[in-house]
């Protein structure tokens, strides 16, 4: 930090680094001086985890999980939590996911059941830490246990299961179920469905350091990354995330193939309803306890 510059112009970094990176004075807070900043409108491109970032942060791409599910075996797919509980008891051992170890889709799921069951999401994802507001959990997590799923190992095996017909329905991020089909590993008639409260995703963020050698250049390759052509092309064609900036900003350019495959089930103003944010690193911390405990 004693140095007159960085090595370092520009980062892609996770959310959960952001208050080490404010506080330690290692940012430029460029946001506001980018033609592309009044483009994005995510809340998490102003809060990480219940921490201000506004101004110092521009999402580069948003990752979100969704319920992916096989239309064969499952004719009409729910719409809310209600639907999928009635769902999974009529249909055992046909729901996976991962409890919260091995991958982040099934600790999503896990954290929108405990938005769903508590309805306290503003609480955990913006209000003051509260130990009380947790006294729910232990019953919402062992209602949760007590459902007839099937327990994968992580991520791709959730996927696989899914693939391969031993699942009807689980929880994936959405750009690892589009890069399968994209490399032909997926059964192209998966579809995918985000439910009634929601399910959180996650940003990862582009970054500029506070003594950039080259802070000029470093605002200009932020701005060309989060152009509408190159969210386009780079973040939603080529990996299936979702775009960084506004949607509605990126979908005009978009190739047709590309947008119906991420936005054909899930459709913008879906994502904007119902795509949450993870809790507050402190909440989160203690429902990952609190999950393994009950």
């Amino acid at each position: 930090a004693n140095v007159a510059k960085y090595d370092i112009d520009v980062a892609i970094v996770h959310q959960s680094i952001m208050p080490d990176m404010v506080q330690n004075d290692l940012l430029a807070k460029y946001g506001p001086e980018i033609s592309t900043y009044k483009l994005m409108t995510a809340a998490d491109g102003r809060n990480a985890l219940g921490f201000n970032v506004e101004g110092f942060v521009m999402p580069m791409f948003h990752s979100q999980v969704v319920l992916a599910y096989n239309p064969e075996m499952v004719k009409t797919p729910p719409g809310t939590f209600d639907e999928l509980v009635a769902w999974i008891k009529a249909n055992p051992k046909k729901f996976g996911y991962n409890g919260v170890k091995g991958g982040m889709s099934g600790t999503a799921f896990v954290t929108g059941w405990t938005y769903w069951k508590t309805g306290k999401y503003d609480q955990y994802a913006k209000g003051a830490y509260d130990k009380s507001a947790q006294a729910g959990w232990p019953a919402a997590i062992k209602e949760l246990k007590s459902l007839p799923v099937t327990l994968t190992t992580g991520n791709n095996d959730t996927l696989d299961k899914l693939n391969r017909g031993e699942i009807a329905m689980g929880p994936v991020w959405v750009d690892m179920l589009i890069n399968m089909k994209n490399e032909g590993r997926m059964d192209p008639k998966i579809k995918m469905k985000l439910i009634s409260p929601g399910f959180p995703g996650q940003p990862m963020y582009l970054v500029v350091s506070k003594k950039a050698a080259n802070y000029e250049m470093a605002k200009k390759y932020v701005e060309f990354i989060t152009s509408p052509e190159q969210q386009a092309k780079v973040i939603v064609e080529r990996n299936g995330w979702l775009p960084g900036i506004d949607a509605k900003h990126v979908l005009p350019v978009v190739a047709p193939k590309a947008k119906a495959m991420l936005f054909g089930d899930v459709p913008p103003d879906a994502l904007e309803k119902y795509g949450l944010v993870f809790p507050q690193q402190q909440y989160f911390k203690d429902l990952l306890t609190a999950y393994e405990e009950n």
